[in-house]
């Protein structure tokens, strides 16, 4: 399909090319049946928008530019574009979403640890870790005893909002749905590394013993790796099965997690006592439950102060916020995206996903988007009730362009046949390298939106998205030819 949607373009171009003294006015109109005819080749079944305007706002292609379509990943466009709108410190240290370890004595006599959140993304416990790191935490905890009672994981700088309204279920075992906290470990997610072995026989795993796995998966010799697993909501057994070629190279599954502040707490104790800190009590948790003054629509003017604490035994002090929008929205994180949300909510309110969701409401207002072109119930695009229209889109994406920390906004994007999800879009095509943009996938929907570079030289900004995709149909690479005719025929 991909093939004979190439041939239409350059048989498209070449009379085009034929004809130099028609005006490209005059070819607006073709150019739009052009791309409908390029989406129709498709099949039946998926609903298409697809608006592309210049940088003062002249549209080229308007198809369906006012209806709403469920955006997906496309949704971190206004997360991260709100963020760089209203966060200080993004080029300074990130003093505000470091972790902290508190020591509190209890009835005992035995001091309690409390590791704090703070909506710090990049916490890490990887052994090679560097800057951000858990076992800086637990160094200063065994610099200062030998032996500790409870091991409490506190995440309540955020209210208690694990996943967003429109979450799939089927996606909150993954790494891609995993909950999310303000005490975020590890992406909160736990890697899987499967094996094969001889053929007929289970292969290894390799995973931290938070969870059990009950290994149903075969290696066989003949048949392609094809792995699966499931975890109920709640539970901490997962089950394996599918089949693994043999002689493949390891698979890497990434397993969601239902209590990131419960799990941060367990990994630290493992810290602590490879430290020769000895832990009597349990592994607890501390969370802030979502209340009616979370909510911006019914609470007063000043959102609820919390109480001010004495000085944490040690804070981690992260990289400065900037450069991780690169790694969010170009590899389309969406727990640093979901945490976004919150931070951004944090700076007007109390953090929770309404507080965030107001932000960006606030931007587009700004930004003169229409009121009727969006609907957020998340801020990473997982979320089912998200919906844009994509002259909506394309007004905020020209309101970013003329900010002055557009181009470094842009910069955060995929690169078109270059790099993240768009390492293998383009590549080969004259918008290889000349397109910076979003991509979005979820349930039967496709979105792509961002900026492209003209055959003119100019910059155009775009929006499209397909809906209603039916399973075994590829509305991408209609999209993509669609994108690359407009580009050239500008």
């Amino acid at each position: 399909m991909r093939r004979r949607v190439r041939t239409s373009v350059a048989l498209f171009l070449a009379a085009w090319l034929a004809s130099p003294t028609l005006a490209r006015e005059a070819l607006q109109p073709k150019l739009q049946q052009r791309v409908e005819s390029i989406l129709r080749e498709v099949g039946p079944g998926p609903r298409y928008g697809f608006v592309v305007a210049t940088a003062d706002g002249r549209e080229l292609v308007a198809i369906a530019p006012d209806q709403r379509f469920i955006p997906a990943s496309n949704t971190k466009i206004f997360t991260t574009a709100a963020a760089f709108a209203m966060l200080d410190g993004i080029h300074g240290p990130d003093a505000v979403g470091g972790a902290a370890v508190r020591l509190s004595v209890n009835e005992t006599k035995v001091e309690d640890v409390i590791l704090e959140g703070h909506g710090d993304a990049r916490l890490s416990s990887a052994a090679n870790c560097a800057v951000d790191c858990l076992a800086t935490l637990a160094d200063a905890v065994a610099a200062r005893t030998r032996v500790v009672r409870d091991i409490i994981g506190d995440d309540s700088f955020f209210p208690d909002e694990r996943w967003s309204p429109g979450m799939s279920w089927n996606n909150i075992q993954t790494g891609s749905g995993t909950a999310i906290s303000a005490l975020t470990l590890d992406n909160n997610e736990l890697a899987m590394r499967v094996t094969p072995t001889a053929a007929g026989q289970a292969p290894d795993i390799s995973l931290m013993p938070y969870y059990t796995v009950d290994n149903r998966a075969v290696t066989v010799v003949e048949g392609a790796t094809d792995l699966r697993f499931e975890r109920l909501p709640g539970s901490a057994a997962a089950r394996l099965s599918g089949t693994i070629a043999a002689g493949a190279p390891p698979e890497i599954l990434g397993l969601g997690i239902d209590d990131p502040a419960h799990y941060a707490a367990w990994r630290f104790k493992s810290l602590l006592e490879a430290r020769g800190v000895r832990v009597t009590g349990a592994i607890l948790t501390r969370h802030r439950p979502l209340t009616p003054s979370d909510d911006p629509k019914m609470r007063a003017d000043a959102p609820p102060q919390r109480a001010r604490q004495a000085e944490p035994l040690a804070r981690l002090i992260p990289p400065p916020l900037g450069p991780s929008f690169a790694y969010l929205n170009k590899v389309s994180q969406n727990v640093h995206a979901e945490l976004l949300l919150r931070r951004i909510g944090h700076q007007r309110g109390t953090g929770s996903i309404a507080d965030g969701v107001a932000a960006i409401r606030a931007m587009l207002e700004r930004a003169g988007v229409r009121r009727a072109d969006y609907d957020f119930a998340d801020g990473s695009g997982m979320s089912t009730y998200n919906r844009v229209a994509p002259r909506g889109m394309v007004v905020l994406l020209r309101w970013i362009a003329a900010k002055p920390w557009g181009r470094a906004w842009r910069a955060t994007l995929a690169v078109g046949g270059a790099d993240g999800t768009l390492a293998k879009r383009f590549r080969g095509t004259p918008l290889e390298k000349q397109l910076f943009a979003k991509t979005g996938t979820l349930n039967a929907s496709n979105a792509l939106s961002g900026y492209m570079i003209a055959k003119s030289g100019r910059t155009l900004m775009f929006s499209t998205f397909a809906n209603d995709v039916p399973e075994g149909v590829r509305a991408s690479p209609a999209i993509d030819a669609a994108l690359e005719l407009v580009a050239q025929a500008n």
